[in-house]
């Protein structure tokens, strides 16, 4: 069969025509898109100013299908999953931003940024840390030791924690020198209970150097030095203290009073603790002074003072149930078969009030924290018992 030229002539104005409509549907259905784009984003951002998350999260997941190159999009339903608790999604979100091979350096750390929050909230450790250590030297990066400083000390891994601090402290924004010293003394006890006497010394003695004015490094020095019978140290460790934390006292006056015992030092001690105890009266400094052998105030030298005139000096310093119950432990009553009964219940009443509060959170324990299991706040806690704050 012969070619016939005209269909030539014929097919190129009608392939011609062709191509300009579908580059015309193509302009208008790159335009209706791009319409709907900004549509549907602002559409989200409504629904977020008025708290309707869920709405806003279903428009953003329609704005990112329409214009998924959009980095915005994607960062701000991230978020929105995160706010929402739904952290697998919103890892996904984030994760989906850093395999893209067209994000700016800005952008990949605010992606990477971003994952760490995710694994954070959802309270994946491991894969925060990870993701954390990936921000060095980034402008995430002080924000980025923040959070491995709070997640090594959650979990009580306390070399890392000190090194971290450390570089907090050298940036300069801020003096992390108490905390690297509560590092050290954590560190510290876990050599005591290792049987490691030595090296736990030695990270004392750092700790002092590092936060003289702290009481914790002292304080944890003065019962290392009595663990190792040296008693008279320990007592002018702590009388040294007692100048610079004298707030403090309450937290080691017992101490104090077993190493002026073990030193033969009870004159020199009980003169300090009366002085202290007149400028704040407290129920440990009593039970101190009592141990001793002595009341708050001086007495005469032919009369010999008992443990009821210290409770009975106390009451009249301030009301303290602690006191009145101690007192009355040692009183005589006409129905002297129900006395047992008595103080068991009063013995049950004061308990609490001999716990220790977390200014920050209020969470309370009979035993003095340093570092709040509640909200791992450090030195939150006052040195004073419940009943005198």
């Amino acid at each position: 069969m012969d070619f016939d030229p005209s269909w030539l002539l014929i097919s190129l104005p009608v392939a011609f025509v062709l191509g300009w409509l579908a580059s015309r549907f193509d302009i208008r259905q790159l335009k209706l898109e791009n319409r709907q784009a900004p549509k549907a984003y602002f559409r989200g951002l409504n629904f977020l100013l008025n708290e309707q998350q869920d709405q806003a999260i279903d428009a953003f997941i329609e704005a990112v299908q329409n214009d998924p190159d959009t980095q915005e999009l994607h960062f701000a339903l991230g978020n929105l999953f995160r706010r929402r608790g739904e952290y697998q999604r919103a890892v996904r979100v984030h994760e989906h931003l850093l395999g893209r091979g067209d994000l700016s350096r800005s952008d990949r750390e605010r992606a990477q940024h971003a994952l760490a929050q995710d694994f954070l909230r959802a309270g994946l450790l491991d894969r925060a840390e990870a993701a954390l250590q990936k921000l060095e030297g980034t402008r995430y990066e002080n924000e980025a030791r923040l959070s491995l400083l709070a997640i090594y000390e959650r979990s009580r891994e306390w070399a890392q924690a000190a090194a971290v601090a450390q570089k907090l402290d050298e940036s300069d924004q801020a003096s992390y020198s108490t905390r690297r010293a509560h590092h050290l003394c954590e560190q510290a006890t876990e050599r005591v209970a290792a049987g490691e006497l030595s090296g736990a010394a030695k990270l004392l003695a750092q700790a002092v150097e590092l936060a003289p004015q702290a009481p914790r490094p002292a304080i944890d020095t003065a019962m290392l030095q009595l663990r190792n019978n040296e008693a008279a140290a320990a007592f002018d460790t702590l009388v040294a203290l007692s100048e610079t934390a004298p707030l403090a006292l309450p937290l080691y006056a017992a101490a104090l009073q077993q190493a002026a015992v073990a030193a033969h030092r009870e004159g020199e001690a009980l003169a300090l603790l009366q002085r202290r105890y007149v400028e704040s009266p407290s129920i440990d400094v009593l039970e101190a002074l009592i141990a001793l052998g002595g009341t708050p105030t001086a007495t005469e030298q032919n009369q010999a003072p008992t443990p009821r005139d210290g409770y009975i000096a106390h009451l009249a310093q301030q009301p303290s149930l602690v006191a009145a119950s101690r007192w009355l432990a040692g009183e005589k009553f006409e129905h002297e078969q129900f006395h047992p009964q008595v103080q068991r219940a009063l013995d049950q009443a004061t308990r609490p009030l001999m716990r220790y509060r977390c200014a920050a959170c209020g969470f309370e324990a009979h035993q003095y924290f340093w570092h709040c299991p509640g909200c791992q706040a450090w030195d939150s806690y006052p040195p004073r018992r419940v009943e005198e704050l």
